[in-house]
């Protein structure tokens, strides 16, 4: 466990970064991330590793047509282990930089990858906040595996990262990604035009945020909602 909740109840000010980085430290070596694993009561989840490569790329070839109507652009490599390697050795950057934390989201019964979860664009000093986005396979969808998924990566930005807000946002069209961010408890907040590149295209967006305060109402400790190992 990389701190408690009361380890990051004072992380408000322009410090937080700083002291992030301080508890993070003892556990990131030169070229690892620090040992966070989330575990709910069907999925854990964690950072990506060298070994992931294989699942991740097959997961998600098999859901290219379903995933990239909502993401950015695909490069024409986006499935070889050397694109793969890249985007670990960037996200092993933006951890210890307390810019972004990117996790993978698997199975407990049987250890299959179902999708990932990431707190991205990390502000702190009088912001304290971060963006959340998430991906699943098709063939995981309707089982509530994504909304448990990003209720535990709440829990872990809200109380172990010192996070105040964290921000989503959905294109218009995509009601289940609407009904989910509703589902754990994010207010819808607005509309954005033009907001984000999606598949080749500035699209507009619905905005939601959540405070930690609507957090700790509707998630109360002991809650099991963060469970990090």
């Amino acid at each position: 466990m990389i701190g408690s909740r009361r380890d990051w109840a004072d992380l408000i000010g322009p410090e937080a970064t700083d002291r992030v980085l301080g508890l993070l430290r003892p556990t990131l070596g030169r070229n690892t991330f620090p040992a966070v694993r989330l575990e709910t009561n069907r999925l854990y989840i964690r950072h990506a590793r060298p070994k992931d490569w294989k699942a991740w790329a097959a997961l998600r070839r098999a859901n290219r047509e379903f995933l990239t109507p909502w993401e950015p652009t695909w490069p024409a490599d986006a499935f070889s282990r050397r694109t793969f390697v890249r985007r670990l050795r960037r996200q092993l950057a933006d951890w210890k930089a307390d810019r972004g934390y990117s996790l993978l989201v698997f199975s407990r019964a049987d250890d299959q990858l179902v999708g990932g979860v990431t707190l991205s664009a990390v502000r702190r000093g009088v912001a304290q906040m971060a963006s959340m986005g998430y991906w699943v396979g098709e063939a995981f969808t309707r089982r509530g595996y994504m909304s448990e998924a990003a209720k535990s990566v709440l829990g872990f930005g809200f109380r172990q990262l010192g996070l105040h807000r964290i921000e989503a946002a959905c294109l218009p069209n995509n009601e289940a990604s609407r009904r989910l961010l509703l589902r754990v408890g994010f207010t819808e907040e607005g509309f954005a035009k033009a907001y984000l590149r999606i598949n080749g295209s500035w699209r507009d967006h619905i905005l939601f945020g959540m405070a930690r305060e609507g957090f700790e109402t509707l998630y109360p400790e002991p809650s099991g909602v963060s469970g990090v190992r």
